[in-house]
């Protein structure tokens, strides 16, 4: 499915879907305790994924308020009704299928390390091809079971053999949910689990995120000068769990009030509540790049009138996911934009570093690469329309849809589905805004 995103001026009210990160978690959370409603979620196809896996693991999981699909047009489920395995999760019937949900697949494969048996865990493509090497390690060095079918580091992963727990030394630069992963587990194993970082974390608000989380399900974690502690024999509670706004969709809307605003308009977002999210840095980077916006936290609303915008530099060491907002951001920006910190971007559901360099490019902006940065140059960058290629990524269809709202002509980008994954009313919304999109 394609989108085609014609020049367009926005304004109006929104609200961003609520955060893929948090339903995550709080969907396995609850798995683990004995019966949660997770109120607001995320219905996507990404935590439907760790639903099914709460489900192999003896839980029961069911999406109320909604159609049985995920993302279906009414906006999909109000709340998520778990039934958990109370601690421990069974040996799974059958494969475990993450699909393309990194985040369940690296969840998952901790959970499945307390169990007796043996589980099978898989996912698409391009899941297969993304890292799990250290957390299959760590596994291992807690007492279970942890092994890559193909003994590359890659999904079909066999795991299990009841993970005893104790204290694991792993690499902090590959994902932050490896630890997200390991915490979640280690607060059901008897010893608990200690996770000493090898290296400097990146990503690191997303653990926080995940103690945010555990915190409200009454399980205790901390820090330590190494890394992060979670003591054993915790008991995953809450009755009932309430989601927030995503901060990394809200980007896409923030940057579109940004860059093409009407005159004398704004773009409200709504949802838009303090929390753990690293993402939420969008408005400072917005600020720093001279956009006209403000959040008033209480209200839960950031309000977006455009400006002049001015390249700066961004560290995406904790922020990886906004690196496709930024760069669409640099290159209607006077100056450069420098974007650093930022090799782990190239392990996500593509290369996202290379992907949104050749697509700039495409449609006529200047652009340096290197392994570990993007540099925008946007006083040399004038955007022309262009058939640019989503590569199954949520986040560069999005961005690059934000980019088709500035640029001389018609922009099409491939893959339009895959917003489903994180935001499935997201052209729906753009349309409600003003923009000029359609999808075929």
């Amino acid at each position: 499915m394609d989108a085609h995103v014609s020049p367009s001026r926005v304004a109006g009210r929104a609200r961003a879907p609520p955060s893929k990160s948090y339903t995550h978690r709080a969907i396995l959370a609850a798995g683990y305790g004995a019966g949660t409603t997770v109120t607001d979620p995320l219905d996507s196809a990404d935590p439907r994924a760790t639903g099914r896996a709460v489900e192999a693991f003896g839980g029961e999981v069911a999406w109320v308020g909604g159609s049985d699909t995920e993302g279906d047009d009414d906006g999909g489920a109000s709340a998520v009704e778990v039934e958990g395995f109370a601690g421990r999760p069974n040996t799974p019937d059958d494969v475990i299928d993450c699909a393309n949900s990194g985040t369940t697949m690296r969840l998952v494969t901790a959970a499945a390390g307390l169990t007796d048996g043996l589980a099978v865990l898989t996912g698409d493509e391009s899941l297969r091809s993304r890292p799990q090497g250290p957390l299959l390690d760590a596994v291992a060095g807690l007492g279970g079971r942890a092994e890559s079918t193909r003994r590359n580091g890659q999904a079909p992963l066999v795991v299990g053999d009841a993970m005893a727990g104790g204290t694991v030394a792993i690499p902090g630069d590959v994902s932050s949910q490896f630890v997200t992963a390991l915490l979640m587990a280690g607060a059901v194993t008897d010893e608990g689990i200690e996770v000493d970082l090898e290296t400097e974390l990146k990503s690191a608000p997303y653990v926080e995120i995940t103690r945010e989380v555990l915190a409200d399900f009454g399980v205790y974690t901390e820090r330590t000068e190494t890394g992060f502690r979670v003591p054993g024999g915790q008991t995953y509670e809450a009755d009932e769990y309430a989601v927030p706004g995503d901060f990394s969709s809200m980007s896409y809307l923030l940057a579109a009030g940004a860059v093409a605003v009407a005159e004398a308009e704004s773009v409200v977002v709504e949802g838009a509540r303090p929390s753990a999210q690293g993402d939420s840095a969008i408005v400072g980077v917005l600020d720093r790049m001279g956009a006209d916006i403000d959040w008033d936290e209480g209200a839960g609303e950031i309000t977006v009138r455009g400006g002049d915008l001015s390249g700066v530099e961004v560290d995406v060491g904790d922020t990886p996911d906004l690196l496709p907002t930024i760069a669409v951001l640099g290159a209607v920006a006077d100056g450069e934009t420098r974007i650093v910190n930022a090799e782990h971007v190239r392990y996500k559901e593509t290369d996202r570093v290379a992907a949104m360099a050749e697509s700039l490019e495409a449609m006529g902006a200047e652009v340096t690469e290197t392994q570990d940065s993007l540099t925008v140059h946007g006083g040399d960058s004038d955007l022309v329309g262009a058939t640019v290629h989503g590569r199954g990524d949520h986040r560069l269809v999005m961005a690059l849809t934000v980019a088709g709202l500035v640029a001389d002509g018609e922009t099409t980008v491939t893959g339009a589905e895959h917003v489903d994954v994180s935001f499935p009313g997201f052209f729906a919304t753009m349309g409600e805004l003003g923009a000029d999109v359609s999808v075929e």
